[in-house]
This record gives C-alpha cells, structure tokens and sequence, in this order.
C-alpha cells in the first residue's frame, strides 16, 4: 500500500499543471483506502486516473514539451477529447491484444464512433510507435530512481500493469468458438451481448434542406481461402450435372456448401444475401435426397427414372409466402423434369387430392399450410410420414408473427424424428443475419460441419446502400412534402442514368398516389420525356395488351412509364406490370413488398418512400420490418447485366440510426412464438404429441423461443440470474405451458387436470387444429352460438373471428359497401359498414353472389374473406355437429357450399352444371321450380319445350339433371330393448356416374334428427364411388321410460352439392318396443362355499385341487345347478366363473348315469377345445370319458359319457334322423350370447328332437340385457333364471376408454401408440397385457412403432419382465422359426395370431405366462381362442371387411360380442384387470352402453341364407315335405318367442308369431327359394 501512495506523491511531484496536480490529488484521496484489504479493489479505476496524469504530463511536462513528436500530438489529441479520454484503458487494451489491422480498426471504430474514423486511421498508422513509447518508459521505471522524473515514469508502469489486468478476477466469458464455414469483411462477435457489426469503411453522411443522407459503400469481398475453388459442372455425377445444364461452374457459395449439402445428410443452415443462390443449396440436398433412394446401378451416365423409388421419399420446401411458392414449383419442376420428379404447389390456393399427393415427390408450400397439413392425421397430413427433407427458406422470418409457425413446424418435425426413429433433414435458407449460431441450434446444426455464413460481400451484383432521415414531424404535412421530394429527387436521378426504377409503398392505394405524385413532379419540373418509354420497340404491342386491362389508373401511367404493382390487382394485370418491367417497357415501377417476396424481378435500383407500415393486428401503425427492408434491397441490381445496385430508405429523421444500425448491425433475431404458442399448444395436445405438462416443457425445448431465452432472458422478462439457476429454464418453460393451458381451458378447448398435470383434448380444442382457428375466435364462438340460429346470424358469428381483424374499413369503400348491403346481398348485416365485421359480412355474400366489385383493395379483401370463410364455416359446421345441433348444423352446411360453389342454396341446383348461359337463364326463368329429380324423368324434347329451347338444350338439362347426386333412402326400425332402437338406413344412389363431374368420389353426411329439427340424434358419413350403388348404416335412437316421439326424421345431405338433400320422415306413432323385463338378479352376500358341497369323492378332489372355495357368484347359484334337475339358466360377465360350475354339473351328472349321454354345446371349435380340456382335467381322477365329436361320422357306437359338439354336429345329427337324441340326458348350452343361426338351427333341432325325453338344460350366456325370452324358450323357470349385472364378477374388471376423431387409418393407429404405450407401463410390473388390433397385418407395425416409442422414452429394455435380460432370450430366440418375431421379442413383445407357426405360438405363450414377456399383440379375431388372461387394449373397434369373390370393401364395426369377449379376457384372478378401448368418439358411447348393460339377444335366422339351406337339406333328406314341416321346425326356435316380444325387429305384419311364421313358411317351401339357395 505504501508504493502505491508513493506513486500518487511522486505523481503530485512532477513538474505538470496545477490542474492535473488537483485532478491527481482529488482522485488519490477518492480512490486510496484506508485499509490494504481494499486495495485490489481500485486497481482498474486508479490505473485509468494515473493514466490520465501520465498523459498529460506527457503533454504538458517541461521534459515533453519542448520535442512534441506526432505520437505525442497523438496523446494530446486523445487526452484533450473528454469523450474519448473515458476510453483510453480500452484502446491501449485492444492495442496490446495483437490484432490484425482489419479487426483493430473495427474495434476502435466501435469504440470511438463513426465520427472519429480520422483518429482511428492516425491510431493504426503509428500503433508500433505509440507502444514503443509506452514500453521505453516501462524499462526506465525499472532503475529504482526515486527523482520526480523517475516517480512519473513508475506511475507509468503502474498504469501499464493494472491496465493488463482483467477487471474481473475470474474469467468473463469463454473464447469465441472456431467456425470455420464463416465467411465476412467485418468484425462481428456473431450475437455476443452488447456487440454488433460495424459500419464499414468509406461510409458518407450529407446534410440537406428536407433530409440527412447516409451512403454506405458496398462490402469488400472476402479473400478467397486456399482450398477454394469453383467447381465445374463437368466434375459432377451425371445426377447432379442433368440438373444443372444451364451452369459451367457452381457460384462461390454453391462451391463451399457443395459437399455438404450434395454429399452428407447434415442439417444445414445456409446465411446469405438475397440473389447468391441459396436456391441451388436447396436443389443440392433435394438430388442428395433423391439419390439416396435410386438403386444402385441406376448412377452411370445414363439415368433412367424408372431407377428412383419415388413412393419412398417426399421432399418439402417451405416458401414463405404463395407467390414465391408458385415461382419455385415452377423452377423446380422444370430442373426435375428428366428425372419425372414431380414438383407441385400446396397452398391455401393450390390444393391436391390423395391421388396428386401420392404421385408428387416435391411438395412447395407455405409455413402456414404445411403446419396444417402436418396437423391432419389423414389424407393430406399421411405427408408427413414420408417425408425426408424439409427445406425452409426465409427462416430468418423467425421474429415475424409468422415466426411461430415455423418454429411450431420445426419443432414438430424435429419430435417426429425422434418418435419415429426416422430421418428428415432440415435445411434452412436465410438473409444474412447476426445469431446465426441460434437458428443453427434451433434447426440441429452442427456448427462445424453444417453452418455457413456468408456477408454481404457475397451478393452477385455489389450493393450501395442510402439511408435518408426526412425532416419533419412524421405523417405531418411537411414531412410528406419532403418525403416526395427526395423520392422524386432520387428517382429522377436514377431515370436520367438510364436505369430503372422500383418504388415501394406500403398500401395499395399508396402505388397510384406515389406513381401520380412522381409524375406531376416529372411535369413540374419539366423532365416527363425522361420517363417516357414510347422509343421501345415493342411499345405499341405493350400498348395494346395494356388497352385490355380494366385498370384505368394502370392505363393511364404507362403511357408516361410507369407502373404499379399490389397483391389487390388481378393476376393478369399483376403479370403484365411484370413483364412490362422486365421488357423495359416502364421505367419507374410503384409497388408494395409483396413484389419484393413473391417475385424475382430486379431493377438497378430500390427506393423505400417511408417506413410507417399499418397493423391492423395492433391497430396503429408500426415501423417498417427491418427483414422487409432486407428482402427489398435485395431486389437492387440486375444480375448479369450491371455492375452494381442501389438501394434507398427513406425515413423519418428520428428512425434513420435505427435502420442504420439494424440494417448494417442487424440486431440479434429474436422468437415470436409466445404469441402463437396457445394455438400452438393446442394443436400439438389434439395431435396427441403432448399429454401433459412434463412433455409440453419438454416441447418448447424445440423452439428458438428456448434458444434465445437462454442467450437474452431480459427480452423475454427474466434476469441473468435466472439462467444461471435453472440453466434449462425449466421453470419459465412450465410457467408459459401453465399460462397457455389456462387460456386453453378458458375457451374450452383443452381439459387440464391440475394435480395430476394432465391435458385432454375437446371437441372445441380438436376442431380448431384440424381448421387452424384461433383460440381468440374460439372464444368469440362460445359467447356468439345458440341452438337455433339463421344464416344471418352464422354470417355475422363468422364475420366477428379474430382471423379478419386485419380487414378494415375505409372510407373511400363505404359506398361501395352500402351497395352491395342495400342492393345484392340478401341477408340482414349486423353492424352495416361501419365496422370491420359487417364489411367481412357484406364481403362474404358479395362473394357468394357473384358481385363485380369496383375497388381494386375491395376485391383482395373480399378474396381473403372468401378464402378465410369457406375454413372457418367448416369448422361452425363441425362445432354444431358435436353439439348435435341440428338446426345450425344443416344451416351451416348450406352456408359452407354456398362460399365454395359461390351460388346460394335457392339459386337452381343445375347451375352447378356448365350449362350454357341462355340455357341456365331459361331454365331459372321457366323451370326453377322443377328438382333435379322431376327434369331427369322428362325427355329432352320435353325439356327443350319447358325452358322454351329446342332439344339440344333440353338434351345438355337432362345430362345434368341425371347426373345431380340423388339416392333413394329407405329405413327399417328395429327395437334391441325397450328403451333403444336401432334405425337401419339403407342409401341406393339413383344418379349416373360420371368422373369428370364426380371424380373418385361423392361423400355424403345422413343424420337422424329430433321431429323439431333441432337435436342431432346420431350421424354418420358415407361415400360413393363409381362401383358403389348401396350403403347401409345403424342408429341407435334412445327411447326414455318407453314412451318414444311421434316421429324423428333422416337427413341425406351432399358434401360439395347444393341442393343435393333428401328428407325422410320415420313414424313412430305404431311403434311398438319390447316390454322392459328389469328382473336383474342381486348378488347375495353369502359366505363363500367350499368346495366339499361338490359330489362324488373324485370330482371334489379335482376340484379342490385347482380353488379352496367357490365365489359369491357361484355360491349363490350352486344348488341350482348342482343339486337339482331343474333347466337353469345363467348370465353373468367373463370370468365369473359359470363355466366351471358347468363343468361340474356334467362331471356329476355323467358321474351318476349309468346310460346316455351329457351333452356340451358349444358355438364354434375354439370354444369346444377350451371345455374339453377343461372337463378332462376335472375328470382326469374319474373313469368318466370326455369326446370332442367335429364330425358326424366320428360318433361312439355306445352313447356314454360326456360329449362336446358343434352345431353343425347337431344339425347334420338332427338331418340324418339320428337316435342319439334320445340317448341326451343332460344339456349344457355353453355361450349363448353368441347365438347365431346354425346355433339356433342346432338347439331348435335338439327341443324339437328331445321333447318327449326333455333332458336337462342349463343354459351358459355372458350378460344380457333381457334374458326373459331366452330362458322362455329354452323352459328354465323365473326362479332358476340368474341374471347378473355386469360388473357382479369375482375378479373386477376397470373398464375405460380414450376416444379419437381420426378415421380409420394407419394415421390412426400411430396416434393410438403412444396412449396405448402409456396405458401398458401403468399397469403393474408384473402383469402382462394384450393388445387386440384389428388384422393380422397390423400386429408387427403396432409391435414396430411400440418399439421405436421405447427408444424415445429411452426404455431401452422395452417390455421385459423385471427379472428378464435380452441376453437371457437368446436361447429362446434360436428356436423360433420365423425370424421376424425376434426383434419384437426382444423388446418384451410378442405377435400372436393364427399364421404364426405352433410351435412359435407355444413358445410366445410360454414367455407371455412367465411374465418375460409382458405384451402380446394378437388381431382381434384371436379374442376367441388366445388362451391366456391378462391387462387388455383394444386398439380400434373397427375393420376392413372384403367381400369375398369381389373388390367390395367396407369398413365395419366390431361386433360387440367379440368386445364382451376381449373384456373376458381381462379378468385376471386375484388382481383387478383392466380394459382399456381405443375407439372412435361416435361409437364409444354404444360400446360402453352395451359392455354396462348387457347385450341384446335377438334372431339371426331371417338375416342369412342358412336357414334357407338347412330347409333344402331337410327337404332333400325328406324332412320336410309342407310348409307345416317349416312351421313346426320354426315354432321351437328362438326367432318365434321374439317375433312374439319384439315383431317389429322382424317386421312381422300382425302380432300373432303362428301367422308370421306361417307366412314365412310358405316363403322358404316355394321352389324358387329353393333353386335360389
């Protein structure tokens, strides 16, 4: 401390100034501390003063002032400066750092300022002389001389060491990272906090009158670096020289990226200016993608396309917006030609169908599409699969509102790869722009090898940038004066050196008024001839294309040359005002930014006229994109024809240094994606990608929202220490999750389990993914829809969505408006013209009527009205539906047609046709009354007399009018149970079928509906073809307390077709429901029975061996059963155990006899093989003899023992006039709940054969809802009649389900695996599941994409049980003879269905009961004969079923029989097991319906031909010989008590079931029945 105090005294010694000795001595005092534990503390801020003494000393002091060399001038200069003086520590630092000249005078240029460029030239011009100076009196400190000269050189050491150390102890930050693919004039610390580019060398700044320039030179260009070079064309494979023909070298980015992008599968991210062919970066990676999936042989010189496997891959590019979507498909497609590559456009205006999309390999579209059709499960969105390279151009867009879509879609993309275990490669394309290294991150790029960064230096044509400040208030009337000045100063300029000119404006309207404004300047000033083009060549021809435009303000200013140019034009014109510019036909061009990104039309020059661009979002107007500004320069220079290219901005004085600074610092890009991340949210929650809050963080983990949250956490609301906390931002994360799911919750669109973090979607949630509606309209929805609403008021509910806030009225549109409203429109508009919602309203009808409308801007705000509205109607039509609101349903989907056909539904439904005009015009004069239907019975002729034509016109009507999508619609009621009816639809089409009117396809909605029209009952969607002329569906209609409506009415309505509706009124009046038999039988609560009630000493050991006593169930009933000779029968659930007490009773009753036999019937063989073995090992200790008779022919001689047959068994038994019959003691009737006709054939055959002996019977059925006619029939009286609920089982069962919209797909089954996933790992360790799908071929897909979802949960055992190793499996795996198990195997999977090999069933059964394997996947007909119990998922309740001998296919639902025997299955003993149902949302309530209640029992005899063959046979055995023979066989059936209880099932005419039956008789005895059959 004490030689610090002696370096301030010597300081205060030295012979300088009485001020610098004050200025020493005051900081001494401020600075010394009292105490030596401060000192460290002041080391950088005393070596700043004593430097500062130093410096002026050197200035001042008798030993300086006398030589005063030019690096001392140099010291005075900087001392003397008390901005610069601050700085000294910094310059000296950097000047010690070593540098090279370029990034030193960076630097200090930095550091200085632009304004004191002089002095940092003078500083690097003597740098070596200015430390040599510094370093001279470093050494002379060195002496220990303590004289005043001496001491001042000390201070100056003193200065030297503190100003080397850091300010900081520890380390600031960590050196800049390499990158080697960076390529820049300038300084840049590529983002860094607190530092940007410089302004380059050369920069002018100029004062004037109205306005302050700045002119920037262009960059200098990077030296070439020694392993450059421009690659040949020649040197390419002949893939990549076939899409390059035109090039005799790639450029000097395409050069450098070439590898890369042409050679690896890296993601990239390529930064460069606007015209240096990033889009041949693109086309590099699209032949990288192509070649990767090209056989082979195919890469010789020749390449054939049949060599490309063009189903395997889809490439996408997203463009950002239509128009440069519409310009690259064309380029693209055009390069990709030879190949038969085929290149098309998806977009709001270019959609494709299923066919189009399956043979297109290059699909072009916007963020905005592509985010929808990746939302879409099916049809467009079944893309996304395939997809392995995905383009994204402009994605320095990120800090736009259209950020978050891109974000959204990158995110989404990047998951995918993840949960599907596939490759996409994503490419970005961008302007240059500063943190680059973030979007790299953003997009996974490896910063080494697949980030390039090229200045702009790179552009083709060398850019000049001017900066112009207007002076002015801004919008004041001086200042737009000034503003058209300097336009008109520049331009006139610009014309007078022969170049041409582009003007953008950021309004329409704003293109005319600044090209009418340069034109009176021009005449004003009196140089109009300059501008004028009538000396081209070709003026007149342009002339006379521009005299066909009904644009008079275009006409008008071309003939002085100029142009204007707007999104409101037509496209004709549009393309005109292009071509004209490219000719140089027009020298100035007025336009607006759409030009500058939708179209490649460079001029030598680009001036901005303002920067006060109108949100309408925001409703005020904001400063001009700085990302605008970049695209529009970019548009400056002609490549191949000039040297060089000039861009303007012409701005407020107050905004010209922040556009200077972010145009050439460029400001660090930052996310948009807070804003868009509730829709966002909700979209991913509907795709079931995210389910709870855990995933939903771990989501915005993929968004550049996260990269830069981490980089700059104060823009988005968090300080610095808050990453240095939680360096994952978890907790932010979570917070913004929480804070969109609340907002979700709110519109009711999500349901959010707080405790458990859990999300659930709604129908609200799911409609506003599929249709891309915003959460805010969502809400508009909620507070706006009623049960009941009328045209006008969907209009006006539609025109109020959030998606039209940018709509807004002008006042030079009301007139116009006022109109249309008063005079074309024919619904009421609520809110008229003077706001934003009536002008969407009167828009939208203008639309639908076909109004020409005047105004240029009116017609592009009708287009988006029109456009917007024809999606937004969609989705009011789908909420209504969910609601089963009929009324504003049907209204809904009228409105819908009528936007996208533009006609309204009372206008002639043939005016859909292409019908002349004079014939259209007749036929709404004369025969607008007349339906399709009514014209299509008329003949030509006549029809030609009817609209007062000849027959011609009558000829082209009557095509039509056949063609017009009708059908013919009948119904059959039929009752399943007194309170549920089923309405059976069958839909015949009646119309001819043509493909150019149809095409593939006619889709159809039939709904049933309340007698008031106002509830929607039940709807479903059917679809015709050419080859379809029937379709069938079921309703189910609820009837409370038995009393139904008078009447309910069915709605046949086309999805694309007005007018196309068919109406059928069903009577309910005569209708007649079963009675409601509610005798269900309470489960007691008794004591468990032991197993020592059995009889006989054998049978109870056996059975003793397997349980110690009998189940509530089994104890309630045993006596029944067992102990007397009464007809029992018993319904209860799977799993409750009747079966065994059947198993009993004929082990005991077989047990006693001493003659005849027991007979077991069972439905099919499956179930016959499950009760022999059963019986067999209950009699194993007995001498009792068990028989499994498949064949007639196989029957014992000797009637003994114990029996099990089929029906068909007992049928051809019964046909043969076999005595066994009366050999029958005892009867178990095993699964009666599957009773179908040969089963009811079989038992009819048995009662009929059997009643003089009437043996025994006990009848075996899971749940049924009214069992009364059953036991009826088979004469088990009231009392032995159990009738259990459902859920009255020993082992419970949970039965749950999880619903989805999807149709049925492999879509569907992908978003079916991860809730199926996550259903198997909550089940218990130790416990099994098995999945139920619909096919045998979809086991090894599901068993595939279970696997790939392990790998993304980082599972990496999968299924295996606790204690199970893959290496333990290998043993196991040597065995199987089909090697397409042992993968799924591995992973604790095993596929089970009937083509597997037996052994390899066996050995996959095996594992699955060992608990090794812990999920077997079996197709849904295995529900029957898989042999084990366990957790069960039914995964889909519907499937394929094809017409055998025909190409008929139908999709149809899961008989619930089968559902009530997959539950069965997931009765575990001594657990409780679940039953999960992956279904669709319109089944699920049937499903769970019949599953709680039971299932109905009805006949099956009068619905297939079996009945009628078994007469046939009867009649050929000689059986039957009268229709009394039918009559009799038929009053033992099943089918003559239930024409009794429920006739109208079975549309008996009378109530009496002789006279049905009898009339049924005479039917099946007449020959032709029987030649039929």
């Amino acid at each position: 401390m004490s030689n610090l105090r002696d370096v301030v005294q010597a300081s205060l010694n030295c012979q300088t100034s009485p001020s610098i000795r004050d200025s020493v001595q005051e900081w001494s005092q401020r600075l010394l501390p009292s105490s030596d534990a401060s000192v460290a503390a002041h080391d950088a801020t005393l070596s700043e003063v004593l430097l500062e003494s130093h410096l002026r000393t050197s200035r001042f002091g008798s030993g300086f002032a006398s030589n005063a060399s030019p690096v001392d001038n140099l010291i005075a200069n900087i001392t003397e400066d008390p901005q610069v003086r601050p700085l000294i520590p910094s310059i000296l630092d950097a000047l010690s750092a070593g540098h090279s000249d370029d990034r030193l005078s960076g630097e200090l240029s930095e550091l200085l300022g632009f304004d004191k460029i002089e002095l940092v030239m003078e500083i690097l011009s003597q740098k070596d002389a200015f430390l040599g100076a510094l370093n001279q009196r470093h050494m002379r400190t060195a002496n220990g001389d303590v004289s005043s000269v001496s001491a001042r050189e000390r201070m100056e050491a003193q200065f030297r060491n503190n100003a080397l150390k850091p300010l900081f102890r520890a380390k600031a930050s960590e050196d800049p990272e390499e990158l080697p693919h960076v390529y820049t004039s300038q300084v840049t610390s590529f983002g860094r906090p607190g530092e940007k580019f410089l302004l380059p060398l050369g920069t002018t700044r100029e004062d004037f009158e109205d306005c302050e320039e700045v002119t920037i030179p262009p960059a200098r260009t990077v030296p070439p670096r020694g392993v450059e070079r421009l690659i040949p064309i020649h040197e390419l494979d002949p893939l990549a020289r076939g899409a390059f023909k035109s090039y005799s070298t790639l450029n000097r980015i395409q050069s450098i990226v070439y590898h890369c992008a042409y050679q690896t599968n890296e993601n990239m991210l390529v930064c460069g200016p606007t015209g240096a062919g990033k889009t041949d970066v693109a086309m590099l990676a699209i032949l990288h993608t192509i070649s990767s999936h090209m056989s082979r042989h195919a890469m010789g010189d020749n390449i054939a396309p049949s060599s490309i496997d063009r189903k395997a891959f889809k490439i996408i590019y997203v463009a950002p917006m239509k128009a440069l979507a519409s310009e690259i498909t064309r380029k693209l497609g055009k390069r990709l030609a030879w190949l038969s590559i085929k290149v098309r456009e998806l977009t709001g205006d270019m959609q494709m169908t299923k066919a189009e999309i399956a043979e297109t390999q290059v699909i072009i579209t916007t963020p905005e599409k592509w985010d929808v059709v990746t939302r879409k499960p099916t049809g467009e969105g079944e893309v996304a699969a395939t997809v392995k390279l995905l383009i994204i151009d402009e994605v320095h867009l990120l800090n736009e509102d259209r950020g978050a879509v891109i974000e959204t879609i990158v995110a989404r993309t990047l998951r995918q790869v993840e949960s599907t275990q596939s490759m996409i490669r994503i490419v970005g394309l961008s302007a240059t722009l500063p943190n680059f290294v973030d979007v790299a991150d953003f997009l996974r790029v490896s910063r080494q090898s697949g980030l390039f960064f090229f200045d702009s230096s790179f552009r083709p044509v060398p850019l000049e940038q001017h900066f112009l400040g207007i002076r002015g208030k801004a919008n004041s009337p001086a200042y737009k004066k000034n503003l058209d000045a300097v336009t008109f100063r520049k331009v006139a300029a610009l014309v007078e050196a022969g170049h041409q000119v582009m003007v953008f404006v950021h309004a329409r309207k704003e293109t005319v008024k600044a090209a009418e404004a340069l034109r009176e300047a021009a005449i004003a000033e009196g140089n109009i001839d300059e501008f004028s083009c009538q000396e081209h060549p070709q003026w007149t021809f342009f002339h006379r294309d521009i005299a066909n435009s009904r644009n008079k303000e275009m006409k008008q200013l071309f003939d002085v040359g100029f142009g204007i140019h707007h999104a409101g034009m037509l496209r004709s014109d549009r393309n005109l005002m292009e071509r004209l510019f490219e000719a140089r036909a027009i020298k100035v061009l007025c336009c607006t930014a759409t030009l500058a990104w939708g179209v490649n039309l460079p001029a030598h020059a680009v001036i901005i006229k303002g920067t006060q661009v109108y949100d309408s979002g925001r409703g005020t107007f904001v400063d001009l994109s700085v990302l605008d500004v970049l695209q529009i320069f970019g548009r400056a220079g002609r490549p191949g024809l000039e040297t060089s290219g000039e861009g303007y901005i012409c701005t407020n004085d107050d905004k010209l240094n922040h556009y200077l600074d972010a145009v050439t610092s460029q400001h660090p890009i930052e996310s948009s994606f807070v804003k868009g991340m509730v829709d966002a949210l909700n979209a991913e929650i509907a795709l079931g990608t995210v389910t709870n809050v855990s995933e939903a963080v771990r989501w915005l983990g993929y968004t550049y929202l996260f990269v830069r949250m981490r980089r700059n956490p104060f823009f988005y609301g968090m300080d610095h220490d808050e990453t240095s906390r939680d360096p994952e931002l978890s907790s932010k994360r979570n917070h913004l999750v929480l804070l969109a799911a609340r907002k979700l919750v709110g519109a009711r669109m999500i349901l959010f389990n707080e405790s458990t973090e859990s999300f659930s979607i709604t129908d609200l949630g799911r409609i506003a993914a599929r249709y891309y509606i915003r959460h805010s309209s969502v809400e508009v929805f909620n507070e706006m829809f009623k049960k009941v609403m009328t045209e006008a008021d969907i209009l006006a509910m539609l025109s109020a969505s959030t998606e039209f806030d940018q709509i807004q009225v002008r006042e030079s549109e009301i007139p116009e408006l006022k109109v249309m409203m008063d005079e074309v429109i024919p619904c009421q508009v609520k809110g008229g013209t003077d706001t934003s919602q009536g002008k969407v309203n009167i828009l939208l009808q203008g639309f639908i009527s076909q109004t020409y409308v005047e105004d240029f801007a009116l017609v592009s705000d009708m287009n988006y009205a029109a456009q917007n509205g024809g999606r937004i109607i969609r989705a009011i039509l789908d909420i209504a539906m969910s609601r089963k609101w009929a009324c504003v349903a049907a209204v809904s989907m009228a409105l819908s047609k009528a936007i996208e056909k533009r006609m309204w539904p009372f206008d002639h439904p043939l005016k859909q046709f292409k019908l002349s005009p004079d014939t259209m015009y007749n036929l709404e004069r004369w025969a607008d009354e007349y339906s399709p239907a009514e014209l299509a019975t008329m003949s030509a002729s006549d029809l030609g007399a009817l609209i007062h034509l000849n027959e011609r016109h009558g000829t082209a009507i009557l095509r039509c009018a056949r063609q017009f999508p009708t059908a013919k619609i009948t119904h059959k009621l039929r009752p399943l149970n007194a309170e549920l009816l089923q309405v059976h639809v069958s839909v015949t089409r009646s119309f001819e079928w043509d493909n150019q009117v149809h095409g593939f396809s006619e889709p159809f909605i039939i709904w049933i509906e309340d007698e008031d029209g106002l509830e929607l009952l039940q709807y479903a969607h059917l679809l015709f073809s050419a080859n379809t002329d029937r379709q069938e569906t079921d309703f189910l209609v609820s009837i409370p307390a038995n009393i139904p409506p008078p009447k309910l009415r069915l709605r046949f309505i086309s999805d694309r077709w007005i007018g196309a509706e068919e109406e059928v009124e069903i009577d309910l009046d005569d209708l007649r429901m079963p009675v409601l038999n509610s005798n269900r039988t309470a489960l007691l609560d008794l004591p468990f029975l032991p197993t020592s009630a059995v009889p006989g000493t054998h049978l109870q050991r056996s059975v003793t061996h397997r349980f110690g006593s009998f189940n509530a169930m089994q104890t309630q009933v045993f006596w029944s059963v067992i102990n007397t000779s009464q007809n029992v029968l018993l319904c209860s659930s799977a799993g409750s155990g009747k079966s065994l007490l059947g198993y009993v009773s004929v082990i005991a009753t077989a047990s006693q006899l001493k003659g005849g036999v027991v007979l077991w019937l069972t439905p099919n063989r499956s179930f016959a093989k499950e009760a022999v073995r059963n019986l067999k090992a209950l009699a194993r200790s007995t001498s009792l003899a068990v028989e499994l008779i498949l064949d007639p022919s196989h029957i014992p001689s000797t009637p003994k023992g114990v029996w099990v047959v089929t029906p068909n068994v007992l049928n051809d038994l019964f046909l043969s006039a076999s005595p066994i019959f009366s050999e029958i003691k005892s009867v178990v009737l095993d699964a009666l709940h599957l009773l179908d006709s040969e089963y009811e054939l079989a038992i009819s055959s048995l009662l009929q054969s059997t009643q003089t002996s009437r043996p025994r019977i006990i009848g075996l059925s899971s749940c049924l809802h009214d069992p009364s006619d059953l036991a009826e029939w088979l004469d088990v009286q009231p009392q032995f009649t159990y009738s259990f609920h459902s859920r009255d089982r020993e082992q419970s069962v949970m039965t749950t389900s999880e619903t989805f919209t999807i149709p049925h797909s492999a879509a569907l089954f992908r978003a079916m695996v991860k809730p199926m996933y996550s259903a198997i790992r909550s089940s218990p360790a130790d416990s099994g599941t098995v999945v139920f799908v619909p096919s045998r071929k979809q086991c090894s897909s599901v068993a595939s994409d279970l696997i790939k979802h392990c790998a993304v949960e980082g599972n990496v055992h999968g299924f295996l049980g606790p204690e199970a190793e893959p290496e333990n499996l290998q043993g196991y795996l040597y065995r199987l003879r089909n090697p397409s198990l042992m993968e799924p195997l591995l992973h604790g999977i095993g596929v089970y269905h009937h083509e597997v090999n037996r052994d390899d069933q066996e050995l996959i059964l095996r594992l699955f009961v060992e608990g090794v394997v812990r999920v077997l996947i079996a197709p849904r007909d295995a529900c029957w004969t898989i042999p084990v119990r366990a957790n069960v998922i039914v995964m889909g309740t519907q499937y394929i079923s094809v017409t055998p001998g025909s190409s008929n296919v139908q999709l149809k639902d899961y008989d619930i029989r089968e559902l009530v025997q997959m539950q069965g299955r997931a009765a575990v003993h001594g657990a409780v097991g679940h039953f999960h149902v992956l279904c669709q949302s319109e089944t699920r309530s049937t499903i769970m319906r019949f599953l709680e209640e039971g299932l109905p029992l009805e006949s099956h005899l009068l619905e297939d031909p079996v009945l009628a063959r078994w007469i046939a046979r009867a009649r050929a055995s000689g059986l039957i010989q009268s229709p009394q023979d039918i009559m009799d066989v038929l009053s033992w059936s099943f089918l003559r008590h239930r024409i009794s209880s429920n006739g109208l099932y079975y549309d008996a005419k009378t109530q009496s079931p002789e006279e049905t039956l009898s009339r049924l008789a005479d039917t099946l005895f007449t020959p032709s029945q029987v030649e039929q059959t």
